[in-house]
C-alpha cells in the first residue's frame, strides 16, 4: 500500500469542515446582487441536495407537475440519510400504527413535540424550544409522509411501530418505524447487507435508493457532483429567488428555477466557524463528523440564504445538550467513530474514510486521557440523554410531575471531554483511549491497518507506556504529552483496578490493569451529529427574512432549517414532502 502521509490541522478543516471564513467568502452579498444572468439550464423546481429532504421535494413536485432539477454536490445521491440507521418516527395515525391498534393523531403528535415539561436527567428540555408553527405542520403532514414512502418503495423491517433508537419523537405512542436495508449495496461496505441478518437491518440504503428510482422513474433530472455556491435573488434583500450558481468541475453555470429553490444542503456541522456560533467549543479537532466523508454539511444553504437576507432559527435546539446533536464516539483509532456507521474497505469513500476503527464493546477495556496524558472523566459514562417513546412513565402532559419525577444525574462524559486542559483555549483538545494487549485480546480487536489509522496520526503503539506517550503527535495535540504523566495515570489506575475504587471519577469497579505490551493510543473524541438550526421557515417550509417576511420561492428544510428539535429523519423527510408540494405551488416565472 502507498504511504500516506499524516493528516494535517490544515488539511482535517479542509475536508471535514469548510471554513467560516472562506465559506462565507463563496456568499457575498455582492455575488448575490447579480440579478438575472444568462441562464445554462432551467427548470419549475431547482433543489439543493438529493438526501432526506431534497428527495421528497424533488419526488412531490416532479409528480404534481413542475419540471425539477435536482443539484447534488457529491459523486452519488443520499447526503447522510443514506448512510444512516434509517429510523423514521413518523406517526400521526399512520396505516402501521392503525393495523398495530396504536390510537395517534396529529394533535397528539403536535401536544408531544411541544411539552415544555420533559426534561432529561442533565436538566435539559427536549421539546421546550421547539416552533409551533413548525411543530403544527410537522404533525399535521407526518402520516401522509410516512404513507409517501411506502407508496414509493420503502419497506420496514418492523410491522409494529416501537420506541427504539433515536430520541424526540414523543413519550406519548410508539412512532419509529425501521427503514428495511433491501438488497442495495451499502454505501459503508460496497456490498449488500448479508442474508442472514437483512430481515432484521434498518440501512439508509433502503430509504434513499427506492427515492431516487421514483424521482428517475417521474423525470426528475440529477446534476451530480454540481456545487451550489449562490442563490440568486432579484436583489439582495428583495424580490423572488430566481435560480442558483453551481460550479462543476471548473465550469461555472446558472440554472433558473422558474417557480422555486428548495434548499436541502444538509446543515452546518461540517462548518468549524458556522457551528462555533452556536457552540464555542467545537473547534477543529472535532473533526470525525458522522456522515463523512460521504458528504459534508458545509452550511451552504445557510450562508447562501444569509447573503440574500434570510434568519437564522432555533439556536437553543443546537446548543442543548440533548440527544445526538454531540456524541461518545463508539469506535477508536480512526477519524470517523460515529457508533452507528462503520466504513470498511469496499467502500467507494474508503481512501477518504482510512480506517474503520476498533468498535468499543466494553469502556472498562480502555482510560480515557486528554492532551496531557490525564483522565478526566468515568470511561464508562454515556452520552447525551434523549426523550422517546415511554421514557417517562408514568407521564403527565404538559405538567410540571413530569421534571418533578426526573432524578438529575448527568452522563457528563462529553462536556468533560470538551472542557480542555485549562490553557485557555476553546475545544477539548485530543482525546485518546490508552489500552494494552490484553485489553485488545478481550476485545477482540486487530489494531492493524485498515482497522485503524496509523498514518493519519489517529493511532499509535509502543512497548512502553513512555514511549507510547512520546510516539503521540498530532496537530490537534497542542501540548506533547508528557510520558512522566502518561505513567503516573496509567499507575494510579492500575492501583484502582487493586483496591476496587476509582477514587478519581468513581468509574463503577475498575476491572483490568493496563499492563501488559504492546501498548496503544486511539484517537477517540466526541462525535459531531445532528444540525438543528439552520434557515428560518414557516410551516410551508418557506424561508424567511430577519423581519419575519417570506422570501419570495425559496423554501428549506430538514437539517439545513432550524427550529425542530428531533433526531432523525422524520423531520427532514416531512419538511421535504411539504416543500415540494408548496414550491410546485408557486406561480411560474415568465
Amino acid at each position: 500500500m502507498a504511504e500516506k502521509t499524516r493528516v494535517s490541522r490544515r488539511e482535517l478543516i479542509r475536508t471535514a469542515a469548510v471554513t467560516g471564513a472562506a465559506a462565507a467568502a463563496g456568499y457575498s452579498p455582492a455575488q448575490a446582487q447579480t440579478g438575472q444572468p444568462g441562464w445554462d439550464r432551467e427548470a419549475d423546481v431547482v433543489v439543493i441536495g438529493s438526501g432526506a429532504c431534497g428527495m421528497p421535494a424533488a419526488i412531490r413536485a416532479r409528480e404534481l407537475g413542475s419540471s425539477v432539477i435536482v443539484v447534488e454536490a457529491e459523486a452519488d445521491i443520499g447526503g447522510h440519510a443514506i448512510c444512516s440507521g434509517a429510523n423514521i418516527p413518523l406517526g400521526g395515525g399512520t396505516s402501521f400504527q392503525k393495523r398495530a391498534g396504536i390510537e395517534d393523531s396529529p394533535d397528539l403528535v403536535f401536544r408531544d413535540l411541544t411539552d415544555w415539561s420533559l426534561t432529561e436527567p442533565n436538566g435539559y428540555a427536549d421539546y421546550r424550544f421547539n416552533d409551533r408553527e413548525i411543530m403544527r405542520a410537522f404533525a399535521d403532514n407526518c402520516a401522509q409522509t410516512f404513507e409517501f414512502l411506502v407508496d414509493h418503495g420503502v419497506k420496514f423491517v418492523n410491522e409494529k411501530p416501537d420506541g427504539r433508537a433515536g430520541s424526540a419523537h414523543g413519550n406519548s405512542v410508539p412512532r419509529q418505524m425501521h427503514v428495511w436495508a433491501g438488497d442495495w449495496p451499502q454505501v459503508q461496505t460496497g456490498r449488500p447487507t448479508p442474508m442472514e441478518v437483512r430481515a432484521q437491518t434498518s440501512n439508509g440504503n433502503g430509504l434513499m435508493r427506492p427515492l431516487e428510482s421514483a424521482a428517475r422513474k417521474a423525470g426528475v433530472e440529477f446534476l451530480l457532483e454540481h456545487r451550489m455556491t449562490t442563490i440568486h435573488r432579484t436583489a439582495p434583500n428583495g424580490g423572488r429567488v430566481l435560480g442558483v450558481a453551481v460550479t462543476n468541475r471548473g465550469r461555472n453555470l446558472s440554472i433558473r428555477a422558474r417557480k422555486a429553490v428548495v434548499v436541502a444542503t444538509g446543515g452546518s456541522s461540517g462548518n468549524v466557524n458556522f457551528r462555533r456560533m452556536f457552540d464555542p467549543r467545537l473547534t477543529e479537532e472535532y473533526c470525525g463528523l458522522a456522515g463523512m466523508p460521504w458528504s459534508n454539511q458545509d452550511a451552504s444553504g445557510e450562508l447562501a440564504g444569509l447573503a440574500i437576507g434570510a434568519s437564522l432559527w432555533g439556536a437553543a435546539n443546537q446548543t442543548l445538550e440533548i440527544g445526538d446533536n454531540i456524541t461518545k464516539p463508539g469506535k477508536i483509532g480512526c477519524q470517523y467513530g460515529y457508533v452507528n456507521l462503520t466504513w470498511m474497505p469496499g467502500s467507494r469513500v474508503f481512501d477518504k474514510a482510512r480506517a474503520s476503527g476498533l468498535r468499543v464493546g466494553n469502556w472498562q477495556d480502555v482510560i480515557l486521557v486528554n492532551m496531557l496524558g490525564k483522565r478526566f472523566y468515568d470511561e464508562t459514562g454515556g452520552g447525551y440523554p434523549g426523550n422517546r417513546y415511554n421514557t417517562v412513565s408514568p407521564y403527565f402532559p404538559h405538567s410540571y410531575r413530569n421534571a418533578r419525577n426526573v432524578k438529575f444525574n448527568p452522563p457528563d462524559w462529553i462536556p468533560a471531554a470538551m472542557g480542555g486542559i485549562g490553557d485557555g483555549h476553546n475545544g477539548g483538545g485530543a482525546i485518546w483511549a490508552i489500552f494494552d494487549a490484553d485489553a485488545g485480546a478481550r476485545e477482540k480487536w486487530n489494531p492493524v491497518a485498515p482497522n485503524v489509522d496509523y498514518d493519519a496520526g489517529f493511532f499509535f503503539s509502543a512497548n512502553s507506556i513512555s514511549d507510547l506517550a512520546k510516539k503521540i503527535r498530532m496537530d490537534h495535540q497542542r501540548v506533547p504529552m508528557a510520558a512522566d504523566d502518561l505513567e503516573d495515570t496509567v499507575s494510579r489506575y492500575n492501583s484502582f483496578v487493586d483496591s476496587g475504587v476509582d477514587q478519581d471519577f468513581a468509574k463503577p469497579k475498575p476491572l483490568y490493569k493496563i499492563a501488559k505490551a504492546p501498548f496503544y493510543a486511539a484517537w477517540a473524541a466526541p462525535v459531531v451529529h445532528d444540525t438543528r438550526a439552520g434557515l428560518r421557515i414557516n410551516g410551508k417550509s418557506q424561508v424567511l427574512d430577519m423581519k419575519g417576511e417570506v422570501i419570495a420561492s425559496l423554501y428549506s428544510g430538514g437539517e439545513s432549517a432550524g427550529g425542530f428539535s428531533m433526531h432523525g429523519l422524520a423531520r427532514c423527510l416531512c419538511q421535504g414532502f411539504v416543500a415540494g408540494k408548496n414550491a410546485h405551488d408557486e406561480r411560474v416565472e415568465i
